[in-house]
């Protein structure tokens, strides 16, 4: 008679003591970092339509997928852009009664707990936009219908809140693909959804909050709400285009004052019709991808996300195609650069972490700023530096800033994760690097030879 007692408590001591521990900013505001200071590289996968479109069986396969594959944030949807108001989920459930936001259906939300759960499980993190952009307004593209006012946005917040509060493995994104418009009420709403959810959370401590942009004109979060309280680090996104430097934006949020940690939350997707038109120019490469990845965190910020146009919106045959996928979403979750950005994220979390910076005065060729120049990182104590070569070209760098008579120089391939043997070189003020091939991207890695470091890639938890 005592089995079903020992066994629900078992459960729940093993929910607790599996908890994803929740999230915080660095101490310099520059980073992401787990509560006993543990540095967190955001690496971010995009699967909007996930509660929306798919089973409880489909998100197990999902997240175990991208868990292997060494992702540790999923950004999804509450109330979906894919006609999220009037199409029912999986379980024949829609999210609002009467498409108000202040009456949210229950039933519809028990999927976004069972995601939340089951990432909690693989220790994985929820990015959790509460509404697509286009409930808020239409614009040109989007169904809608157009459903939130003030009022409402603060007591679906509220109902948010209160209905979270607690879980530690959940970031909110305020917003939703549509930037504020001038002249209107855009920001109230968006600033009435932000507080109603800190004052649903209450004394359980807020979540970890940003907003996801349009990359039209420029704009990233900063453009709005850059000074609210609620808005705990930056987000762009730079758009589905490769004709300009989206590392550039990165920068420009990482000079703001005060200073706020940020990243890109939407680049280019992989397999995604190049500025919405594959007819003429064609597919997104991988190559591409990376590149795009590589320069932003460079650049400044403190993790990467990454997309997949057939995975974004869970593309199976049968349903209306979105823009042109290439394939359904089960196997595009095994493309290229699915399995190559943890990459990048071992790269850099096997140095220093928290104490690098973008120093983009180490390159002394001309500054022209393209979509193919190199980017600099280095740590801000002068124990090594990275700079990102995408052509795999020639570099000559000013190395006054770093420490130690003896540099140890690696070549990081960014498409395997593996380090070139190690060459050990006298420190000159400008030194001159040649990647081992040319016309495929590298990363120089430079480290004061006394620091003993392991090989790019193997992480370590300095500070």
């Amino acid at each position: 008679m005592y089995r079903p007692l020992l066994l629900i408590a078992l459960l729940l001591y093993g929910f607790v003591h599996c908890q994803t521990p929740p999230l915080k900013v660095s101490k310099n505001k520059r980073f992401l970092v787990q509560q006993d200071g543990t540095p967190f590289f955001w690496m971010a996968d995009t699967a909007w339509e996930l509660t929306h479109r798919c089973s409880r069986e489909e998100i197990d396969y999902y997240l175990e997928k991208r868990h292997t594959q060494g992702f540790n944030v999923i950004q999804t949807v509450a109330l979906a852009e894919l006609d999220g108001l009037h199409t029912p989920n999986r379980e024949g459930h829609l999210p609002l009664l009467a498409d108000d936001p202040s009456q949210p259906n229950p039933d519809y939300f028990s999927l976004i707990d069972y995601l939340l759960e089951k990432a909690q499980i693989r220790g994985m993190y929820i990015a959790l936009l509460p509404t697509w952009g286009d409930k808020v307004f239409t614009e040109s593209w989007g169904v809608g219908p157009e459903v939130f006012h003030e009022e409402n946005a603060l007591a679906y917040g509220q109902w948010l809140g209160k209905r979270y509060a607690g879980v530690t493995n959940l970031i909110w994104i305020i917003g939703g693909d549509r930037n504020p418009r001038a002249g209107s009420g855009d920001v109230s709403i968006w600033n009435a959804l932000a507080e109603g959810i800190v004052q649903g959370t209450g004394d359980n401590g807020k979540a970890l909050m940003s907003f996801h942009p349009q990359p039209k004109n420029g704009g990233g979060s900063s453009t709005w709400f850059h000074n609210e309280e609620w808005l705990d680090f930056n987000m762009h996104q730079t758009g589905h285009c490769n004709s300009e430097p989206s590392y550039l934006k990165i920068r420009h949020d990482y000079e703001l004052k005060p200073v706020k940690p940020v990243l890109d939350g939407e680049p280019l997707y992989e397999a995604h019709p190049l500025c919405f038109n594959a007819s003429e120019l064609g597919y997104s490469t991988t190559s591409e991808i990376r590149r795009i990845m590589f320069q932003n965190v460079f650049a400044g910020a403190f993790g990467q996300t990454y997309g997949c146009h057939a995975v974004w919106q869970m593309y199976q045959p049968g349903r209306e195609p979105i823009n042109g996928p290439l394939g359904p979403w089960q196997a595009s979750l095994d493309l290229p650069m699915a399995t190559q950005v943890k990459h990048l994220k071992d790269l850099m979390l096997s140095r220093p972490f928290l104490s690098r910076i973008p120093d983009p005065e180490m390159l002394m060729e001309e500054k022209t700023e393209t979509v193919m120049s190199p980017v600099a990182t280095r740590d801000s104590r002068g124990r090594y530096a990275m700079v990102y070569l995408p052509q795999g070209e020639k570099v000559t760098l000013n190395l006054r800033a770093l420490k130690g008579d003896v540099l140890r120089l690696w070549w990081y391939d960014p498409r395997s994760g593996s380090a070139c043997p190690v060459e050990e070189l006298k420190r000159e003020e400008n030194m001159v690097f040649m990647p081992p091939a040319t016309g495929s991207d590298w990363v120089l890695v430079l480290d004061d030879a006394s620091q003993n470091y392991p090989p790019p890639g193997r992480p370590v938890h300095t500070p």
